[in-house]
């Protein structure tokens, strides 16, 4: 089995989830006592929190891809970024290093394309929604990504970080996501992508009735794919 190199931290919260996801699959896939073999660094958010909203990219791009030079040097053998946002600082994590890292929106897009949906509307950050590092990287793979409009960006963004990110869980928060779906669905989007690793900490595919692509469990598989193959 290989070993699978963690950026995380970014939040916590939402790196629980890959750990268990991760550890899950393998057992899953080789029965028994299995698990797999993960190394991790876990930054304090609220450093690179500090970074985002200053737009302070360049440090944050520093402090990534020294961390993915010490997982390499770990013995990692592919790396995951944690977090959709960022991936913004993707390209850079991978040009400093010589193992792969595995790409969150590569293995959505693979996995939209599967399915058949051809307009998901995308749930993420605000940073992750309005910049095109990550929408472009869709659409490159031929993906029509949907965006919310304004009013409903800043509510999706401001759940993220005012309350996923911090362990706060609302069913007054859910019931908001639900909606701004609901509005969006009927005429400009066929389908949700979860963007934001936390988002599924909120709501889940149980809640709608299109398809839903949740990025994290994505990103795992992918992982897990790559570990044991």
């Amino acid at each position: 089995m290989k070993t699978i190199g963690l950026i995380g931290g970014m939040s916590w919260e939402s790196t629980v989830t890959y750990y268990q996801l991760l550890n899950r699959m393998a057992r899953e896939r080789l029965g028994g006592l299995h698990s797999a073999e993960i190394l991790m660094w876990s930054f304090d958010f609220a450093a690179i929190e500090a970074l985002q909203a200053a737009g302070d990219w360049a440090s944050a791009t520093s402090r990534m891809t020294d961390v993915a030079q010490r997982l390499e040097r770990g013995g990692a053998d592919c790396l995951l970024i944690c977090t959709n946002t960022m991936h913004k600082m993707a390209d850079d994590v991978s040009a400093a290093v010589d193992i792969p890292l595995l790409h969150i929106a590569d293995v959505t897009a693979s996995a939209i394309k599967k399915n058949g949906a051809k307009k998901p509307l995308l749930f993420a950050t605000r940073y992750t929604m309005e910049q095109d590092f990550y929408t472009q990287r869709l659409r490159d793979h031929g993906v029509d990504v949907v965006i919310p409009v304004e009013e409903d960006r800043t509510t999706v963004h401001d759940i993220i970080y005012q309350e996923l990110c911090q362990g706060i869980v609302q069913e007054t928060s859910k019931q908001k996501y639900i909606d701004i779906v609901g509005g969006m669905t009927t005429d400009r989007a066929d389908s949700l992508i979860f963007g934001c690793t936390e988002v599924g900490l909120l709501i889940s595919s149980d809640d709608f009735s299109i398809p839903c692509f949740d990025t994290t469990t994505l990103h795992a598989q992918a992982a897990i794919d790559f570990a044991i193959t």
